[in-house]
């Protein structure tokens, strides 16, 4: 398996090459040559495997040059009893009204990024292990990815991690878990501004490629391929736990900002996997919503994007979405090219044409939720089923009420627990909810952070101070 670039400006490379530069040469976003295959009696062989096991038979196919007995025990380390609560991994429990959850929840960090992060701290130190070099990570997060990135790295050999988030625009308990670490590794950075105003920083620095060789800058956000083949494993787990017998369908609704975790279900559909419908839920910051309903891509700048009760999704350009316009457009660098030149000089582009084949073809439908929404099924879930979820569940699980098609599960991906999001689920329910006992005093502990003007420089010359070389 090689992958090329989104852009068409980079020559085929290898897993374990992709994982370490990140963002392609060009500009563009690493992608397979071609996607593998899962045919209906290999995917009901897999019936039985634990999680760990389905992962190395879903990411052996995307990581063709790591030994199998050694992805084998990179999968069972990231993977087991200790790092993740549930016995299953992934639990899949109901809801009601047809409705599923998959519980995507149960790791360090209490959000479904350390389901792609654990595999990445294992496999971002054995690489660097086995080539015996160092890596500085640049990433971005608006929540969950900067903590489950930081607690799958911290005290990992030869890695250092520079993670920007926006200062005051993440919850308190979010901003607990990141800056109270004090591994000297980890380097949390809160910008003034908004999350797109961070990750355009990451994209600057990244795009540098004088700086990024010789600081030897990596990506751990989604823009790093490795985590969406990570993530494609749940999707697999989801199927074979809702579904009894070969060719069945299902259908899933994916809270999403960055649209890296839905990409992860479109590549699924893609090798094979029978989804039916791939239902995308935005907030406020609506995006992605208006894309699948107009085919227009309108991204938004700092002040037009709001700060909403769902703050992981508060993002008006995702970095993931290039990925599906280069399969939307038939896998043609040139056109990527000229759709990003033409967003950079115009603001949007268009793909109306195209409109049709986003359900028929890919099968994505798309709505949107509100503040009031989010209370309302917090309030309504709570009281049916005696399931807590947090705000971003909610606006998947108010967007998936919508598109419910008989005898076809609908499987609404959980993004946290309810915890980390106490002042909503106030809101909602009247009381906040209790932490789990480990991370009880957490807000109380000290916190370590640098705060910077939102200025690619001014992080630029931090990282060249702090960066492992």
């Amino acid at each position: 398996m090689k992958y090329i670039s989104t852009r068409g400006g980079m020559a085929p490379q290898a897993f374990s090459d992709i994982l370490l530069e990140g963002l392609a040469p060009d500009g563009g976003l690493a992608v397979p040559e071609t996607l593998p295959q899962i045919s209906a009696e290999t995917l009901e062989s897999w019936r039985g495997l634990s999680y760990p096991e389905l992962a190395y038979e879903v990411l052996s196919r995307f990581a063709t040059d790591i030994p199998a007995d050694d992805l084998r025990a990179l999968t069972r380390a990231a993977y087991r009893q200790g790092v993740f609560s549930s016995e299953d991994i992934v639990p899949l429990r109901p809801l009601d009204g047809g409705l599923h959850l998959l519980g995507l929840s149960e790791g360090p960090t209490l959000a479904f990024k350390d389901m792609a992060m654990q595999f990445l701290g294992q496999v971002f130190e054995y690489v660097l292990t086995q080539r015996n070099a160092t890596l500085n990570i640049l990433g971005a997060t608006s929540g969950d990815t900067g903590s489950a990135a930081e607690y799958a790295l911290r005290g990992k050999k030869g890695v250092a991690v520079f993670m920007l988030s926006p200062h005051g625009r993440m919850s308190a308990f979010q901003r607990a878990q990141m800056y109270s670490l004090q591994d000297e590794n980890i380097h949390n950075i809160a910008v003034r501004g908004v999350f797109d105003d961070a990750q355009d920083i990451v994209k600057a620095l990244a795009g540098d490629l004088e700086f990024k060789t010789r600081y030897r800058i990596g990506a751990v956000n989604s823009i790093n391929w490795a985590r969406i083949a990570a993530q494609v494993v749940y999707y697999f787990q989801g199927w074979l736990r809702a579904t009894t017998a070969p060719g069945q369908e299902v259908s899933f609704a994916v809270p999403s900002g960055n649209f890296g975790n839905i990409l992860s279900g479109h590549i699924a559909r893609s090798m094979g996997l029978p989804v039916r419908r791939l239902v995308l839920a935005t907030n406020e910051n609506n995006v992605l919503e208006e894309f699948f309903r107009t085919g227009i891509y309108r991204p938004r700048g700092a002040a037009d994007t709001f700060a909403t009760s769902s703050p992981s999704m508060d993002i008006s350009r995702a970095s993931n979405f290039e990925r599906f316009v280069f399969d939307l457009t038939g896998r043609d660098p040139g056109r990527v090219q000229a759709l990003w030149a033409g967003l950079a000089r115009d603001g949007y582009f268009d793909l109306s044409e195209l409109k049709p084949e986003f359900e028929s073809r890919y099968g994505f439908l798309a709505g949107t939720s509100t503040h009031a929404d989010r209370l309302a099924v917090i309030r309504s879930t709570y009281d049916t089923t005696g399931v807590l979820v947090d705000p971003h569940t909610a606006d998947g699980v108010k967007v998936a009420r919508e598109f419910v098609e008989p005898g076809v599960p609908m499987l609404v991906l959980e993004t946290a627990l309810p915890a980390k999001f106490s002042d909503t689920i106030e809101a909602a329910l009247g009381r906040p909810v209790t932490p789990p006992p480990a991370l009880a005093g957490l807000e109380s502990l000290p916190q370590r952070v640098t705060v910077l003007d939102c200025d690619a420089q001014l992080v630029r010359r931090y990282i060249e101070a702090h960066a492992k070389v």
